[in-house]
């Protein structure tokens, strides 16, 4: 498969050799100094595009991906603003675009496990939750999409929040989410329900961006040749 990544950060270089190791050849890297080549018949030759870039950035890159018929792979959090118009791309245009907040195959188990925690917690009103997420002091937004996934997984399944918000709690019906920058951490999220009897924990840690480059990688194969706009949920069945 031919990939084309854009962003050649830390990430970006992981990703790089992840798939150079499963057989996969890049025909173009795009950073912030080459933003011409979108239009190089290089990145047009492309089975799939990775994206992983900053906020600001991301969906005018996605833009420039479907004016080149590049299916894209979109790593990128903090612009959620503009997923219905990704969405009227692949179902008005004939994009293909994948989503997802978190890549990493141990971080969606862990929104599985989120989710059915929150159903059986529902059952007793004596605990309240809350969370926390510790991410490295480059990442720009806040909270971090994975911890905007945890929250939106409670809310479905948990009847006495109905809405996240950042730091505070401004009525019993918020989910606090409280927001830690600190050196290279690759990302902690932590769901924490509690009582005046006990507390219940889960976390997840992330040793290194590994996790997250195979699984941009996977879902970058499990793209290539479809249509449409799709997700984790399409590609694992949990």
């Amino acid at each position: 498969m031919k990939i084309a990544l854009i962003g050649y950060g830390k990430m970006g270089h992981e990703i790089e050799k992840i798939a150079i190791e499963r057989g996969h050849t890049i025909v173009s890297i795009i950073d912030m100094g080459n933003i011409a080549d979108f239009d190089s018949p290089a990145f047009k030759s492309a089975d799939v595009a990775i994206e992983f870039s900053t906020p600001d950035t991301a969906v005018d890159n996605y833009r420039k991906c479907f004016a080149a018929n590049v299916p894209v792979v979109a790593g990128t959090t903090g612009w959620l603003e503009h997923l219905d118009e990704m969405k009227k791309a692949c179902s008005e245009d004939g994009k293909t675009f994948f989503y997802a907040s978190n890549y990493s195959l141990g971080v969606n188990i862990f929104f599985a496990v989120n989710k059915y925690l929150a159903k059986i917690m529902n059952r007793y009103p004596d605990y309240d939750v809350r969370m926390e997420e510790t991410h490295h002091i480059h990442k720009l937004d806040a909270p971090s999409g994975t911890a905007i996934t945890l929250a939106e997984g409670i809310i479905e399944n948990f009847d006495r929040k109905d809405r996240w918000n950042l730091e505070v709690e401004e009525k019993p019906t918020d989910i606090s989410i409280h927001c830690m920058r600190e050196g290279e951490v690759p990302g902690i999220h932590t769901v924490i329900y509690e009582s005046e009897a006990d507390v219940i924990t889960i976390e997840h840690d992330s040793k290194n961006r590994k996790g997250l480059a195979l699984g941009a990688v996977l879902a970058a194969e499990f793209t290539n040749g479809k249509k449409g706009f799709l997700g984790m949920k399409d590609m694992f069945n949990f």
